[in-house]
């Protein structure tokens, strides 16, 4: 066999995987899922809730309510979470509340964590993933078997009474404790020291008199 065969016989084996290795990047942008950041209306239209990076190297996904389509009670006043298990919370104004809990990322590019009911007083396992940039899949479930899905839709504009700033800053939701950012160390803060016990500083040499005797 000549060279020329062999090389003619590798060209015909190798021609499928060169369709494949152009048919991958696009199968590869097919399944990749979307970013799950955004402003989104939930399936029932009550409410728009902001979601964002947080916790330890922004790795967790957080949930805000930036805006309530009734956000005052029957007797006119602005909601608050009454329902809260929480009696330290339970004047809070709805309005701005966290209620996704820092969902975790999972290996298949969801989310899961918990996530907060506030008509219910209650915390649900809850899956999140985007499957397209305009959607945003939301699966909770109680005791594991009991569960349900929604579709929540991005919206790119700002209706009267959104909240628009930054989290924790003017104009803009609050983290729950555990989720809002931390001060930063103060510099110059004594380092820990060992188990050893410490030595005592050395006392200061007498400066000599500059007063007249």
């Amino acid at each position: 066999m000549t060279n020329r065969s062999i090389l003619a016989g590798a060209a015909r084996r190798l021609a499928p995987l060169a369709g494949l290795a152009v048919l991958l990047p696009g199968l590869a942008q097919a399944v990749a899922p979307n970013e799950a950041s955004g402003t989104w209306l939930t399936e029932d239209g009550r409410a728009r809730i902001r979601t964002e990076k947080c916790g330890p190297q922004n790795a967790n996904l957080c949930g805000y309510v930036v805006w309530l389509k009734v956000p005052l009670n029957d007797q006119g006043q602005p909601r608050v979470d009454f329902k809260n298990p929480d009696p330290k919370k339970q004047a809070r104004p709805s309005l701005g509340l966290q209620l996704i809990m820092g969902l975790k990322p999972q290996p298949d590019g969801h989310y899961g964590g918990k996530i907060y009911n506030a008509d219910e007083g209650k915390f649900y396992d809850v899956t999140m993933w985007a499957d397209q940039p305009s959607e945003l899949s939301v699966r909770g479930c109680l005791l594991g078997f009991l569960c349900g899905s929604q579709t929540w839709n991005r919206v790119n504009d700002v209706v009267p009474g959104q909240l628009t700033g930054p989290t924790n800053g003017p104009g803009g939701p609050r983290s729950d404790a555990e989720w809002a950012p931390k001060a930063p160390a103060a510099a110059g803060a004594a380092a820990p020291t060992g188990t050893g016990t410490a030595k005592p500083a050395p006392k200061p040499a007498p400066k000599a008199s500059t007063a007249p005797e």
